[in-house]
């Protein structure tokens, strides 16, 4: 089995710029969902987390190119189903259970949750375009 190593990193990327965006645009939310304040804020831009971030995408769309492989056909569509069904399988699943035990915020499962959605929608998207 042969995996696209560009497609990978690239797939990786996109997924780590929609988690800015992502993050960036439901910040003041997700700190509400902690139950942080503004004092809570880091000062700045947390270097290790971000890192351990791009880490795991690439981790993920890694693993994810294998499963596509394995699969048969990589295409757009097949990139974005089997993104989701990753997703609804394995991540929600696992962040719904965790929350639960750790009596956190539906509203932080529903934000956190929705950006692995989106990481794994857009790196089969990727995927599926490389081919």
């Amino acid at each position: 089995m042969t995996v696209n190593y560009i497609a990978v990193i690239a797939a990786a990327v996109a997924a780590w710029i929609a988690g800015g965006a992502w993050y960036g645009a439901l910040g003041k939310q997700w700190m509400a969902a902690l139950g942080w304040n503004e004092a809570d804020r880091p000062k700045s831009m947390p270097m290790g987390p971000m890192i351990i971030s791009f880490v795991a995408e690439i981790v993920m769309a890694f693993m994810l190119a294998g499963l596509l492989r394995h699969f048969g056909a990589v295409n757009v569509g097949n990139g974005l189903i089997t993104g989701g069904l990753c997703w609804l399988g394995f991540v929600a699943t696992t962040i719904v259970v965790n929350n639960a035990f750790q009596k956190r915020s539906n509203a932080l499962t529903i934000i956190d949750g929705g950006h692995w959605l989106v990481v794994l929608l857009i790196e089969g998207l990727v995927l599926g375009l490389f081919g």
